[in-house]
This record gives structure tokens, C-alpha cells and sequence, in this order.
């Protein structure tokens, strides 16, 4: 699998573009903040001609979904998530107002996930870990074979997510990080929602906050 990752926003809010061989790909945490961002990712897929198949949110804090509606209206697909994060989209208008992003509309079709399941496109897949604490509906992905996983705000490179927002506890997100990420290999790859990448290893031994 290869990954392609933007940052946008005025947040850096990593959107990640998966795809294989055989040009079927995902898109984590459509994050465009304006047309040019837009025009960076449509770009992208056109170019390396890429077939949608899924459109997947980490998280419904506002700096990851604030490009859901157009994205998903572009691939004409539903926004894959966990249903636990809906409560928090009517939140997402003010908090758009307040962080200076546009956010005309959210999705209206969903997909919901559950922990467990699997996301299958092309010859690859994502099994889902369900792992609240920075917020409920939080997610990551696992790629087995890629020995990767992307952890939107649940876990970045020596951090964690921040537990004083809306549905964050702290005991719960440490629990979600023990019980579902320190249990992958030291040499899984973390592609979190913000920053660079880290190795599961690096954090389980270094990380000041666990």
C-alpha cells in the first residue's frame, strides 16, 4: 500500500490518500480548508488515476471533517465513521467559526464502523479499532501487512491527544492506547492526524505521557 499525506488547514490536519496496485484507494480525515487544498487532492487522485472507495473520518472534531461534505459529494459516497462521533457534528459549525474554517455543510449519508470491523479496497484493508478518549467515535486503522497505523488524535510522535475537549477523558484515552496500540508490534508505523510519522516501539518507551 502507498500513502500519500497532505497537511491542511490552518490546523495541519494530515489527510492521508491510500491506494495499491490495483488504483483503488481511501481518503482519511478530508481535511481541505480552501480550493486550493481541494484542488491539491482532487488533483492527486486524477492524476494517478485512483478510484474512491471509501471517504473515512478518525474523529468528528471540525479540523478533520471540515471537507467531508464537498469530498464526498466529489466521489459521490458516504462518510464512513463511528456512530458514537455523530452527537458532536452539530458542534462543528461553531467550532468552525471559532478556529476561522469554512464549514458550509457536513455529509447527510453515512457509513458506520464499529471495533473490529474491516475496510476492504483493492487488494488491501483497515481493521478498525474503536479507541475513544480524545473524543468518542475516535478510530484507527490498522494495516497488518504494511506493519501501519494511522491514529488520528489518539496518539502522535511523543503526544497524545488532548482530553480537555468535548467527550476527552484521560484515563480513557490511556486505556484505548494500551489496550489497542501498545499491543501492535514496536515496529507498526504511526501516521497520526497531525506532525510527522513514529514507530508504536518509540512511543511505548519514550512517550511522557504513558
Amino acid at each position: 500500500m502507498t500513502t500519500k499525506v497532505f497537511a491542511f488547514n490552518p490546523i495541519e490536519t494530515n489527510c492521508f490518500v491510500c491506494y495499491d496496485e490495483t488504483g483503488e484507494c481511501v481518503i482519511i480525515d478530508p481535511s481541505c480548508g480552501d480550493e486550493n487544498e481541494y484542488n491539491q487532492l482532487f488533483d492527486f487522485i486524477k492524476k494517478n488515476n485512483l478510484t474512491v472507495k471509501h471517504i473515512i473520518i478518525t474523529h468528528p472534531h471540525v479540523d478533520h471533517i471540515v471537507g467531508t461534505a464537498r469530498v464526498c459529494n466529489e466521489y459521490n459516497l458516504p462518510l464512513t465513521m463511528h456512530k458514537a462521533g455523530l452527537s458532536q457534528f452539530g458542534m462543528a459549525m461553531q467550532h468552525a467559526e471559532y478556529l476561522g474554517l469554512k464549514l458550509d455543510r457536513l455529509p447527510e449519508k453515512h457509513v458506520y464502523v464499529e471495533d473490529g470491523d474491516l475496510i476492504k479496497f483493492g487488494n488491501s484493508e483497515f481493521k478498525v479499532l474503536y479507541t475513544p478518549g480524545h473524543s468518542d467515535g475516535s478510530i484507527c486503522l490498522v494495516d497488518y501487512n504494511g506493519k501501519t497505523v494511522f491514529t488520528g488524535d489518539v496518539l502522535f510522535h511523543g503526544g497524545i491527544g488532548r482530553t480537555d475537549l468535548m467527550t476527552g477523558n484521560f484515563e480513557i484515552l490511556k486505556k484505548s492506547i494500551y489496550d489497542k496500540l501498545f499491543v501492535l508490534g514496536d515496529d507498526f508505523v504511526v501516521r497520526p492526524g497531525h506532525g510527522g510519522r513514529t514507530e508504536i516501539g518509540f512511543e511505548r518507551y519514550n512517550n511522557p505521557f504513558l
